[in-house]
């Protein structure tokens, strides 16, 4: 595993849509491995593979479960991560990215979404993200589409500058007193 170079608000490539995976290769399970360790390296609480300047559908996230230990969550690797549905409920909530230093902003998100995509053994599966777990799932999926949380502020000036570095923990500080619930797995499909 190596830490890779998060690219940067300018960068094009963080507005083009992500290219499908279309089988699990040992590049792609090298990427993935990389993509952790940048995420960890960062205290990052999700990457997108465009993050490292990759266009492949691919996300990991892992949302702590102590706020002081960063690994000690349950890592979820995404393969061609879609939003299938998402619920009518929305919450606005605070939201930061490696790719845009040193500012944070408000946010708003469905508070449950089903999400489809196949894992690292390229097996189908959904499952139904809640909470913050939601909003992070949304985030990472907005960037393999070339979105980023920029574009959707609640409104511009409801975003300000933090100490470069702490965007997603000020994110996490955030949700630290939401019970970050764990997603029910809905199906698994033959992939």
């Amino acid at each position: 595993m190596a830490a890779r170079e998060i690219i940067q608000v300018g960068d094009s490539r963080l507005r083009e849509k992500s290219r499908p995976i279309e089988r699990v290769t040992p590049e792609i399970r090298q990427l993935v491995d990389d993509m952790v360790e940048t995420m960890y390296e960062n205290d990052g609480v999700g990457l997108a593979a465009v993050q490292i300047g990759e266009l492949q559908r691919i996300l990991v996230i892992e949302i702590p479960e102590d706020e002081e230990i960063w690994g000690s969550g349950e890592l979820y690797v995404v393969l061609n991560p879609e939003i299938v549905k998402e619920s009518r409920e929305t919450e606005v909530g605070v939201e930061g990215c490696l790719s845009i230093r040193g500012y944070a902003g408000e946010v708003e998100r469905a508070t449950e979404i089903l999400v489809r995509g196949q894992d690292m053994q390229g097996k189908s599966f959904r499952m139904r993200p809640r909470g913050y777990l939601a909003r992070v799932f949304q985030h990472e999926i907005d960037h393999l589409n070339g979105v980023l949380y920029i574009d959707r502020l609640v409104s511009p000036d409801r975003i300000w500058e933090v100490t470069p570095g702490t965007e997603e923990a000020v994110e996490s500080e955030a949700y630290a007193e939401e019970e970050c619930v764990s997603p029910e797995t809905v199906s698994s499909e033959a992939g």
